[in-house]
């Protein structure tokens, strides 16, 4: 008996979600990342590699408001807008023809918009380590105030060691003990802590005000020294003296009536207090072989007395762009004679094509990034703004990229590479874009505090330890909890340790 083979065919269906990205997708991602310096040099490679695309006789004035910065490029974009529709309109009448089937596809994804991945610098890594202008740190600039004050060998050792002990805000945070201690151990230079104590007051006389100071209070107080006495200045020297914990946990109130002082008065000293700078060391330079004065900054943030916070966006020597006047001629004059046309004129008008349609992408790219800078530095505004209008560290609140992007309505690899080189000149001194972004730590309540927030409490109370008796974990632990951050044991050890500081019997 044959056995009856039977072939059944199934129809299935299945779902997939692909996403392509466009070599204009790709042209925006790679100008978002890079900062303002390095667009600069883009747009010169790209004009000289496209002539189609060029600089327009009026340039920008040097920088886009952030408010305004989304119509930023609509002339340039303007300027070619009828080469592209009287393109698009030869395509559609001629569609049939072999030229249009040529033409078809070829936009601003076409194989011949460059992707430019030597001058985009696409290895983070490479741009991270990027040092701009030269490499001067602080700690040099410093160094080069010296050379105009009279110190003797030994004195020249001790503000040579002071100076390389300030950490990154330009405050010393070593006891005169410790250094004196140092001094001896690896300098072989015998001198008492009052010595050590001289020399610190005369580093503190550099430049900017507030160097050298052991604590926020004295830093606070070394740059009101340097004002002008007057009744204000009088002021501000009693609240920083004493009733410094009354102003540190802004208890305006209560700090009005101890002054005695009436409601406009408090509001003149509270203005003139905001304009003091908790960190010195952050207008001079980072420790990281970068000097902030020669970094170009792509925001500049203003403060102004009113608490009100605003920007502008940098845009350097970026020109105005547009497309090439002659190339949108000629690509008129092909299309009045398309009737007529040669083989030779055909691959004229493919040619012009590209290069008009490559320019014009790379504009839209150029006024893209303008739109997404402003929006992500609205945005981190508006998260951060007791930080933009104070410069406390401690008022930084917890901020991921995913907040930003949903702030924004960006993707989350966009948010990525606007944070990435990206710098923003404040008040308070000029900071990474990154440095606003900061992880929290959820107490058991369900609060949610900034690890700098902590950090910063955390290293108040140890720098007012009693140096004799330093205090163990489990008491900075008690503390930390008094002042209102319940963390735990094991996380004031973390803490500690990332900042650097040694356990309890190596602080004495």
């Amino acid at each position: 008996m044959a056995q009856e083979q039977i072939q059944e065919q199934q129809l299935t269906q299945q779902q997939r979600l692909t996403q392509a990205i466009t070599q204009q997708q790709l042209l925006q991602a790679q100008l978002v990342e890079l900062p303002v310096a390095q667009l600069a040099e883009r747009i010169n490679a790209e004009m000289d590699d496209n002539p189609a695309l060029e600089v327009s006789a009026d340039d920008y004035d040097g920088a886009a408001s952030g408010s305004d910065a989304g119509n930023a490029g609509s002339d340039a974009a303007d300027s070619a807008s009828d080469t592209s529709d009287a393109a698009d309109d030869y395509e559609r009448e001629e569609r049939q023809s072999a030229l249009d089937e040529a033409l078809q596809g070829i936009g601003r994804d076409d194989e011949e918009l460059p992707v430019y991945n030597s001058q985009g610098h696409s290895v983070d890594e490479e741009r991270e380590e990027m040092v701009y202008g030269d490499t001067q740190s602080f700690y040099d600039q410093l160094r080069e105030q010296v050379s105009m004050v009279h110190l003797t060998a030994q004195e020249q050792t001790i503000m040579e060691y002071l100076i390389g002990s300030l950490d990154d805000d330009g405050l010393l945070r070593k006891s005169l003990d410790a250094i004196s201690d140092e001094l001896a151990i690896y300098h072989n230079c015998d001198v008492s802590v009052g010595e050590i104590e001289s020399v610190l007051l005369k580093l503190q006389q550099f430049d900017p005000a507030g160097i050298g100071a052991r604590s926020l209070q004295e830093c606070l107080l070394l740059q009101i020294a340097r004002r002008e006495p007057s009744p204000l200045q009088a002021l501000m020297e009693t609240v920083v003296t004493k009733y410094f914990d009354m102003f540190t946990k802004k208890h305006w109130d209560q700090l009005r009536r101890s002054l005695q002082i009436g409601e406009m008065q408090m509001d003149q000293l509270l203005s003139e207090l905001r304009h003091l700078n908790p960190r010195p060391g952050a207008s001079l330079g980072e420790t990281v072989g970068r000097s902030l004065q020669h970094i170009t900054p792509d925001f500049i943030v203003d403060t102004h007395d009113d608490g009100t916070v605003t920007f502008t966006l940098n845009m350097g020597d970026i020109p105005e762009l547009h497309v090439s006047r002659s190339f949108a001629e000629t690509l008129k004059e092909y299309q009045n004679n398309r009737d007529s046309m040669s083989p030779q004129m055909k691959e004229a008008l493919l040619y012009t094509k590209r290069k008009v349609d490559a320019a014009q992408g790379f504009i839209d790219a150029v006024r893209m990034r303008r739109n997404t800078l402003s929006s992500t530095m609205r945005a981190v505004i508006k998260w951060q703004h007791r930080f933009f209008e104070e410069g406390d560290e401690a008022l930084l609140r917890p901020m991921k990229l995913k907040d930003i992007a949903e702030k924004t309505g960006f993707d989350l690899s966009t948010i990525s590479r606007v944070s990435k080189s990206k710098y923003a000149q404040t008040r308070w001194g000029t900071f990474p874009l990154r440095y606003f972004f900061s992880d929290g730590y959820k107490t058991d309540s369900g609060e949610e505090l900034s690890t700098r927030q902590i950090k910063a409490a955390l290293r108040d109370i140890i720098d007012t330890e009693d140096k004799q008796k330093p205090l163990s974990d489990d008491a900075l632990t008690r503390l930390m909890a008094s002042r209102g951050y319940p963390i735990a044991r094991r996380t004031v050890a973390k803490y500690r340790e990332q900042m650097g500081i040694p356990v309890a019997r190596l602080r004495r």
